[in-house]
């Protein structure tokens, strides 16, 4: 099918938000995006999602709602013309094949992202993800499966190795497909999330696809805290995008153009907004202690703020989260 390829349109460096388990479902990317400027932030990625799962009679279900997108978010991501793509994974092109049909079907997606970079255990054995950095020619036939049954861009998030950096071997697999965009997270599936990021392993990557004159779009991923500090790497290694993961958990505010220090008030303010959203949107369907890692976010950097979290860590429902926000001494907009 022909592509649709929105990536060559926007401006570079590309921002976009990487997709994190139970953290980027549709709550947090509007929770994001509604105090983000649109010329900061580019693209958001959906929560990655299991082909198998999406293609099951049964398990379908189950695992659409990492797809979700809420019709609030639906039209932030038209105000501020913001694409929203997509994150599969899996170990079999056919069940790849299927699963881009139903998320072309849906109509809802920019693009589709194919995860061969999550460096999770449980998933690697699984032979899924970065896994798939050891088996480069079912890589090659998930991608060109992908693409095949695909009307929108296809993309690959990726790490550089496993056990060690094969960087340019490994790009150079992945460029035969000429996927629209990679995205190169700086570090091999051994070290987790430990360590910091090899941004030269990025520059290699990003020098193969300029020898070999690739229309792929490279970005780079890993260790970038600020605006500033990824406009510097953007020009520092030649990426075309940056994309930004912990990041967002320093400064939800990230992808603003105003730097100034956030007031207690609107921190608060904007965890009401994401929890009483959260239990809007999921109801019972999801647990509620998945907002703990969130309410860390928040409460940080004013005084008060580590009593206030500390009682945020017991709660159980919106309403003693209400109950607590209520009795702190700042006026908390509900």
């Amino acid at each position: 099918m022909k592509e649709n390829n929105f990536w060559n349109d926007l401006k570079k460096p590309i921002f976009t938000l990487a997709p994190m388990e139970d953290v980027t479902d549709t709550v947090f990317r509007e929770i994001v995006m509604s105090v983000s400027d649109p010329d900061c932030l580019h693209v958001l990625f959906s929560e990655f999602t299991s082909t198998d799962g999406l293609c099951h009679e049964i398990g379908g279900p189950k695992v659409k709602h990492r797809l979700q997108i809420n019709d609030s978010e639906s039209k932030l991501l038209k105000e501020k013309n913001i694409k929203i793509v997509a994150q599969i994974w899996g170990t079999k092109p056919e069940k790849f094949f299927e699963a881009t049909k139903i998320i072309c079907e849906d109509g809802q997606f920019d693009g589709i992202d194919i995860n061969m970079g999550c460096p999770v255990k449980k998933i690697v054995k699984q032979g899924g993800c970065s896994a798939l950095i050891g088996k480069p020619d079912l890589a090659k036939e998930i991608i060109l499966a992908t693409k095949e049954a695909s009307n929108i861009p296809v993309s690959v998030k990726t790490r550089i190795g496993l056990n060690k950096a094969i960087t340019e071997e490994w790009i150079c697999t992945l460029l035969e497909t000429k996927p629209t965009m990679i995205t190169v997270h700086g570090r091999i599936q051994k070290q987790q999330s430990e360590g910091l990021a090899d941004w030269h392993e990025v520059r290699k990557a990003v020098n193969l696809r300029d020898k070999q004159q690739s229309e792929t779009l490279i970005h780079g991923n890993g260790d970038v805290f600020t605006m500033e500090d990824g406009f510097v790497k953007a020009e520092e290694f030649g990426v075309d995008g940056i994309m930004i993961g912990r990041g967002i958990f320093q400064d939800p505010w990230f992808f603003s153009k105003e730097k100034e220090t956030r007031s207690p008030e609107e921190r608060l303010s904007l965890l009401w907004k994401h929890t009483s959203l959260f239990t809007k949107t999921w109801k019972n369907t999801k647990n509620f202690a998945i907002l703990k890692r969130f309410f860390k976010i928040y409460t940080s950097d004013f005084y008060g703020a580590a009593n206030i979290r500390a009682k945020l860590m017991e709660v159980n429902e919106l309403v003693e989260v209400k109950e607590i926000l209520e009795k702190c001494e700042y006026q908390i907009e509900f």
